[in-house]
């Protein structure tokens, strides 16, 4: 079930429930998880898309389930001037496909420049290779996003 906002979503879920950030691309899932507390978002994996769904369903239910996840938060790619194009109907399609699939109410967090802060960070912070960077960049900017939505709400006491 889509929530109109990221403080629905966890008005919604049961204490101790962690959110699951998605960063979802045309050919990866980057992923991330908050904390119970919702402070804190820390990087996951990436997981490959390929052209079926199916495998990276079984892959997002099995941290679910290990991780005791209650919500998503996947990034919207919006446009710089606030519009939503085919990217970001494709994001909120796929979105919906997933949350259903999983059986998990979701929100989106605008994701605006989240890949290119990551990409700057790991260039010139961590000075990474860009074999290493591609390894890295999509959990990286899920955790980004998710991190970025988790502020805005200042965490659950």
């Amino acid at each position: 079930m889509l929530h109109s906002t990221l403080q629905s979503l966890i008005d919604g879920m049961p204490m101790g429930a962690r959110l699951l950030g998605l960063d979802i691309g045309d050919k990866t899932v980057g992923v991330a998880i908050s904390d119970p507390l919702f402070m804190v978002a820390s990087p996951m994996r990436t997981i490959n898309r390929g052209k079926k769904l199916a495998p990276a369903i079984e892959e997002l239910k099995n941290l679910i389930k290990s991780e005791e996840v209650g919500g998503i938060v996947a990034g919207l790619p919006v446009s710089m001037d606030g519009t939503e194009g085919p990217r970001a109907q494709a994001t909120r399609d796929l979105t919906q496909e997933i949350a259903s699939r999983l059986q998990l109410p979701y929100a989106f967090w605008d994701e605006r420049l989240s890949t290119s802060a990551i990409e700057r960070f790991l260039v010139n912070e961590a000075d990474m290779t860009r074999k290493r960077r591609k390894d890295v960049v999509d959990k990286m900017a899920a955790s980004y996003i998710l991190q970025g939505a988790l502020d805005s709400i200042g965490g659950r006491f």
